[in-house]
């Protein structure tokens, strides 16, 4: 105790005079009123919701609250964000309690318009044009506004992404599409009506994956179909491709655990429910029909893409690729912009992966598919910037054509019906092929960071200096 007051009395002797008078002074920021402080910080936490229930990263969402809560005066926010909640919390300086908000995100909806509606009005807050009480009203406009067009519009959407991914998995035969669409558009119709009765998406999972399969399967038995798989595979991509495959690997690589395991949890139970859902199918066709024609059918696929090394096969691929694109991003209710942007980001990684798993290079398809992702990310990040689109669009767009449904119908049919234990290591080349894209579009995006600075910096250049926005932050001291 005594060398503790000894060592206070040099440190006391040791202060500069001029500090002596300021002991009893406040440091903190200087703030608006109290009531402007609920506002925007209620503003930055409903954006921020729109974001996370589109599935864009926590690093996104935490940089975009920050960005806006400082653009109205509030420079020292901690953001919090995990799977289902925001929290954020204002520093008010030495002698007030900090301000705390929090906002739970309960549902998840992808609607793209809405999504680049609040980028739009967030580059609005940040470059200073828009005040407080605008940018809420505006808000609650875009949040409350309904879906661009009616839902059976997305519905055929979905139904043209499984006719084209039916194409792109390498089934010639214009059967094949027409079952493919049908199933998905049932699934779709069927699934709405199960969510209006808040049933958990577990069991819609698998009342989709039991619906594609079953349809398939029958029109195989009727000689309607040729290829079972094929279809089976383009229904089962289209169930996987909202999911947040590409949110959970940047959510992991930047360093939000908490937010990436709940991601992944989610990702792992819908797959879970879809994988009942198909093996539910399968044993009950083995039951009524027999396994002789669905095992042939198997062994004639081979492998999870189309035979690139036919000349004519890569544009087909190219084609397919970005109309797969194309319709999700429309499903997603994405406006014309990033819907053609999206189709081309598409062509990228259905071109980029099928040259690359072709006889011609010969790289395996869980490498290729990262770096066609990666490119797709790379590009993605670039011309979003100048596009005004937000770059999950394109990332999630892009990925859709290279999730592996097919290896994923394969290794369920090798276990459950076949009984080949070799299944659970196609199982395991799924799960890797779709790490592998959503570490290839963060990768993409973060090489693009630097570019797409330079860039910026070119563009401030040629424009000219910019008088700063009203309300910029300023620290002070408050005596």
């Amino acid at each position: 105790m005594g060398i503790t007051q000894r060592a206070r009395g040099v440190l006391r002797r040791r202060e500069p005079a001029e500090t002596v008078g300021t002991r009893n002074a406040v440091y903190g920021p200087a703030l608006p009123e109290e009531s402007t402080v609920h506002l925007v910080m209620d503003l930055g936490l409903r954006i921020g919701e729109v974001q996370m229930a589109s599935g864009a990263g926590a690093s996104d969402v935490t940089a975009t609250i920050i960005g806006v809560v400082s653009a109205y005066g509030l420079p020292h926010c901690e953001v919090d964000v995990i799977y289902t909640s925001i929290t954020v919390s204002c520093y008010r300086g030495t002698e007030e309690v900090p301000i705390t908000s929090l906002r739970v995100v309960r549902n998840r909806s992808i609607d793209y318009t809405r999504l680049s509606d609040v980028e739009d009005l967030v580059r609005k807050i940040t470059a200073g044009s828009i005040s407080a009480s605008e940018a809420y009203a505006e808000l609650d406009k875009i949040t409350s506004a309904p879906h661009p067009f009616p839902r059976w519009v997305a519905t055929l959407a979905w139904a043209g992404m499984a006719a084209s991914l039916s194409v792109l998995l390498g089934g010639g035969d214009p059967r094949l599409a027409l079952v493919a669409a049908v199933a998905t558009a049932l699934v779709d119709r069927i699934g709405r009506m199960l969510n209006k009765r808040a049933l958990p998406f577990f069991f819609q999972q698998a009342v989709g994956g039991v619906i594609a399969t079953s349809i398939a399967l029958a029109c195989s038995e009727l000689d309607l179909l040729a290829s079972p798989a094929l279809a089976v595979a383009a229904s089962i991509i289209v169930l996987l491709s909202g999911m947040t495959v590409v949110g959970s690997m940047q959510d992991a690589i930047t360093g939000y655990n908490v937010t990436a395991a709940g991601r992944i949890a989610e990702l792992a139970l819908m797959s879970a429910g879809l994988i009942a859902g198909v093996v539910l199918a399968l044993y009950t066709g083995v039951e009524i029909f027999g396994a002789v024609n669905q095992g042939s059918d198997l062994r004639e696929v081979g492998a999870a893409q189309i035979d690139s090394s036919q000349p004519l096969m890569i544009p087909i691929q190219v084609l397919a690729g970005a109309s797969t694109s194309a319709c999700f991003a429309l499903a997603s209710y994405a406006p014309p912009r990033p819907l053609i942007i999206a189709g081309l980001g598409g062509a990228v990684a259905a071109g980029v992966s099928g040259l690359l798993v072709s006889d011609l290079v010969g790289v395996h398809p869980v490498l290729a598919g990262a770096i066609a992702t990666t490119v797709v990310g790379f590009a993605g990040g670039i011309t979003t910037r100048h596009f005004g689109i937000p770059t999950l669009v394109i990332a999630v767009s892009g990925v859709a054509p290279l999730l592996p449904g097919l290896a994923t119908y394969r290794g369920l049919y090798e276990i459950a019906v076949a009984g080949n234990p070799s299944g659970m290591s196609t199982l395991m080349v799924a799960a890797a092929t779709g790490l592998a894209l959503g570490a290839g579009v963060v990768l993409g995006e973060y090489l693009a960071q630097p570019v797409r600075t330079r860039l910026g910096r070119l563009e401030r250049r040629i424009a000219g200096p910019r008088l700063s926005g009203p309300l910029r932050p300023t620290r002070r001291r408050l005596e």
